[in-house]
């Protein structure tokens, strides 16, 4: 997993970039699907490994911690509160890290990810662009979406600044309403 660097036939530069492996197991209630890992998490091999975003910050403040220094304790810190991470697109070509600039998506398997772990019931969108592509790559498989809820909330991306750190922690609370 990783990405590689390819021409877009336009002279500019993009990488042709994979997503990771989901976060999850059988008892886990809720789904955080972001789009797709930026450069620093791709380079980290980690979700949301950009220091600067403030995933990590906002899922340990909902349960009144420190984040974990640790990429593999903070990935058990998601399992224990029945949390699971994954992004809506499995591949894509991408110059940056903006989700904007992406080109090609092909989605994850998420139809396979809901039967394997039922008990997945509620899916969480971290921000407009993982909801949008959600929306278009995936939403309409049959029997896909019963029985499951859906809610957006505001990116967690140092390039989303339109509201502060409090108020997207504020929003990001409905998580514990879910699990």
């Amino acid at each position: 997993m990783g990405y590689n660097k390819g021409n877009n036939g336009n002279g500019g530069r993009e990488q042709l970039i994979f997503s990771f492996p989901p976060i999850v197991d059988e008892n886990c209630r809720v789904l955080i699907l972001g789009t797709m890992p930026g450069e620093e998490s791709l380079r980290r091999q980690q979700y949301y490994g950009n220091s600067r975003n403030a995933f990590w910050k906002i899922i340990y403040a909902l349960f009144d911690r420190e984040p974990d220094a640790e990429y593999e304790k903070r990935k058990m810190f998601l399992l224990e509160h029945g949390i699971a991470v994954w992004d809506v697109i499995m591949r894509c070509e991408r110059e940056g890290s903006r989700d904007n600039n992406i080109k090609n998506p092909v989605p994850n398997d998420l139809q396979w990810l809901f039967r394997t772990y039922p008990n997945i019931r509620n899916i969480c969108f971290n921000g407009g662009e993982a909801q949008k592509f959600y929306r278009r790559l995936i939403e309409n498989g049959i029997g896909f979406n019963a029985g499951r809820e859906f809610h957006k909330l505001p990116s967690t991306s140092p390039s989303y600044s339109k509201i502060s750190f409090s108020e997207k922690l504020e929003r990001w609370k409905l998580i514990k309403n879910l699990i």
